[in-house]
C-alpha cells in the first residue's frame, strides 16, 4: 500500500512526437519521477519505441493503454472520453493534459485536472491551418477550459492569449516556463574548424516559421556567409527551395532533416548566429538553446520571442528582409558589441535554466489537493 499521490498524464505526444510537445512531456515526467508520486502515462498505443524508451521507467512510473477493440476510432474515443473510467479505476487523483487537451467528463468524475497550454496559434493565426482543423482545435480548447481546474501557460504571451480567447479566471493560470536541455551549452574547447561560415535556424520548415525571410536576407549579406536550416520537411520547404533556385541562392543554403540529438549542439556551436524569423510562437525554446550555446540571436516581433530572447537579442518585422539582413550583420563575428550581446543574453536566460519546472508543477498538484 502506498500513500503517494497518483498522477495521470495524457501521454500520446510522449510516445509519438520527437520534439516539441513530446520533449516537454518526457522531460517533465522523468523529472517528476524523483518525487513521492505514482505516475501513470495513458497513451492510446505504444507509439514509437525510441521515444517511449526515453521515459526512465521506475517502480513508480508505468504506461497504461486502452483495452483492445475492433471498433473504428476506438483510440481517439478513449482518449477524448473513455479514459476517464480508467482513471477512476486506477485511483488517479490529478490528471495532467500535457498537450492542451483534457478528456470530456474529467471535472464531473471528481478527479482534479491540470492542462498545459503551449500556444493558441490556431486562434491567433488561423491562416496557417486548414479551416476544419481550426474548428476542431477551437472546440477542444473551449471544452478544455470548461473542464480544467488549473491551467499552466508556458509563457506570458500564451497566458495573454488564453485570457483573450476564453473567460477563464486569471487566478487559475500559472506561467511555468520550459527549461532548456543541459546538452545545449557553450563548449569550453573549440570543435574542428568549420569549412564555411553559416547562420543557423532550427524548427519545422513551415510557413508560420517564415524561414524564407532569412533566405531573402542572404543577398544583403557577405557572399561567403551561408544559411543552415534544420527541421522537418513540409510543402513549404519546396517553396523555399524554389525561391532559392529562382534567385540563384541554392549554393548558400543547406537544409538538414533528421539531425540527431548528438549532432544538433555541434551545429549550434559552429554557427556564427542564430535566426528565428517565426511569425508566432508560444515560447521559443530554440532561441534559449542557441543563447546557451553562445550564439547571438535575430528573431521577429509579434509574439513571445522577445520574452524568450531578452533585450540583447535583435528583433525585426517578419516581412522585412533588409532589416533581417541588417540585424544579422550586427551580430556576426567581428561586429561591434557582439560579445556583450552574447554575455548579456546568457545572463538573461538564467531565469529559464534553473526554474525547476517539475518543482513548480508539483506545487500546482499539491495546491489542487
Amino acid at each position: 500500500m502506498t500513500d503517494r499521490l497518483k498522477i495521470g498524464f495524457d501521454a500520446k505526444r510522449i510516445v509519438r512526437n520527437g520534439t516539441g510537445l513530446g520533449s516537454y512531456g518526457r522531460t517533465l515526467v522523468n523529472d517528476l519521477a524523483s518525487y513521492p508520486l505514482e505516475l501513470r502515462l495513458y497513451a492510446p498505443d505504444q507509439g514509437k519505441e525510441q521515444l517511449r524508451h526515453q521515459i526512465r521507467l521506475k517502480e513508480n512510473v508505468r504506461f497504461c493503454y486502452p483495452a483492445p477493440s475492433i471498433l473504428p476510432f476506438h483510440k481517439a474515443l478513449w482518449r477524448s472520453k473513455g479514459i476517464v473510467s480508467d482513471l477512476k479505476r486506477d485511483g488517479i487523483q490529478v490528471f495532467h493534459g500535457l498537450s492542451g487537451e483534457l478528456p470530456i467528463g474529467i471535472q464531473k468524475s471528481g478527479i482534479r485536472s491540470v492542462v498545459t497550454i503551449h500556444d493558441l496559434i490556431f486562434l491567433r493565426h488561423p491562416e496557417f491551418y486548414h479551416w476544419i482543423d481550426t474548428k476542431i482545435y477551437g472546440w477542444k480548447f473551449r471544452q478544455t477550459m470548461r473542464e480544467a481546474d488549473h491551467i499552466i501557460a508556458i509563457s506570458e504571451c500564451t497566458k495573454r492569449d488564453i485570457m483573450a480567447y476564453s473567460e477563464v479566471d486569471e487566478r487559475k493560470i500559472s506561467v511555468i516556463y520550459q527549461s532548456c536541455a543541459p546538452k545545449f551549452t557553450a563548449l569550453s574547447s573549440p570543435l574542428s574548424p568549420s569549412t564555411s561560415r553559416y547562420i543557423l535556424s532550427v524548427g519545422s520548415i513551415e510557413a508560420r516559421k517564415n524561414i524564407l525571410l532569412a533566405v531573402k536576407a542572404l543577398p544583403y549579406l557577405p557572399e561567403e556567409l551561408n544559411l543552415v536550416i534544420v527541421g522537418r520537411h513540409t510543402s513549404y520547404t519546396d517553396e523555399v527551395i524554389a525561391y532559392a533556385e529562382k534567385e540563384n541562392l541554392v549554393h548558400r543554403i543547406q537544409i538538414m532533416h533528421g539531425v540527431s540529438d548528438e549532432e544538433l549542439p555541434k551545429l549550434y556551436a559552429e554557427a556564427e548566429a542564430f535566426v528565428y524569423p517565426s511569425r508566432y510562437e508560444g515560447f521559443g525554446i530554440p532561441i534559449i538553446e542557441a543563447i546557451s550555446c553562445g550564439l547571438p540571436v535575430v528573431a521577429c516581433t509579434g509574439s513571445c520571442l522577445e520574452e524568450a530572447g531578452g533585450p540583447d537579442s535583435l528583433y525585426v518585422d517578419p516581412d522585412d528582409a533588409e532589416a533581417m539582413a541588417h540585424a544579422i550583420s550586427q551580430v556576426l563575428k567581428g561586429a561591434e558589441g557582439r560579445e556583450a550581446r552574447i554575455s548579456n543574453s546568457q545572463k538573461y536566460i538564467e531565469r529559464f535554466a534553473g526554474n525547476d519546472v517539475a518543482g513548480q508543477v508539483m506545487a500546482v498538484y499539491r495546491q489542487l489537493l
